[in-house]
């Protein structure tokens, strides 16, 4: 692990659940080659999102014992300041993406909360929902640039774990990207929810009125778990 934490940019301060699980992941010749090409567009001068100690935010926020809810999104943004390692999410005194406004104006439909001023999620990773993009960086500017690069076989190794070591998880599945990964869930022992996309493109053709909120609440509730406070 000391050659991933001396690594400049990829910085895994991974609570222990998540280190001992990933161990093997993170010394895999797949992840030596991601790593080199991360260290590859720095040196080129490319600047990177998100900054280097938050790429791994999602897992310092939402430790493995503690998930019950799997939010799946595809790329970090990539305008400056807004990505901060949480999908959907956008950084404190950030203006907030048309999806973000989406997935609120959603939460004011089916639960009735207001609009919050602030985009930042982080209250909801700490109730254990895990906010997990498939590729955890970006080029700035530029969406989809690091794509196929080695992100999403980690991510697909993540989401597998929480398949097979935990029970009762409730996967939100929006857009068909992330419905994809139902694949690789077992569906036996988890929930899954599927909708569109929040985006402004897809979001009158399914996600609005999926009520994915309230139902997390209703799931979580019948299995005696607590509910998650979507209240921003």
């Amino acid at each position: 692990m000391s050659d991933i934490k001396n690594t400049p940019g990829v910085d895994p301060k991974l609570s222990k659940d998540w280190k001992d699980r990933l161990k093997r992941e993170f010394e895999s010749s797949y992840f030596v080659d991601l790593k080199a090409f991360l260290l590859e567009e720095k040196a080129s001068g490319k600047q990177l999102f998100p900054p280097g100690n938050k790429i791994f935010n999602a897992f310092d926020h939402t430790p493995f014992d503690s998930v019950k809810v799997v939010i799946l999104g595809q790329d970090p943004y990539h305008g400056p300041g807004q990505a901060h390692g949480l999908c959907f999410s956008v950084a404190p005194g950030i203006q907030k993406p048309p999806s973000l406004q989406n997935i609120f104006k959603e939460i004011r439909d089916d639960l009735g909360y207001p609009i919050p001023e602030s985009g930042n999620l982080e209250s909801w990773a700490k109730q254990g929902v895990l906010l997990l993009n498939a590729t955890l960086t970006v080029r700035a500017g530029e969406a989809g640039s690091h794509q196929n690069k080695g992100w999403e076989q980690f991510t697909n190794a993540v989401i597998r774990l929480l398949s097979e070591e935990k029970e009762g998880l409730i996967f939100l599945l929006w857009g068909r990207f992330a419905q994809a990964k139902e694949a690789i869930i077992d569906t036996g022992k988890h929930f899954v929810l599927k909708a569109a996309h929040p985006s402004p493109l897809s979001a009158y053709n399914g996600f609005f009125g999926c009520k994915h909120f309230s139902k997390v609440n209703e799931i979580l509730l019948n299995t005696g778990r607590k509910p998650i406070n979507w209240k921003l």
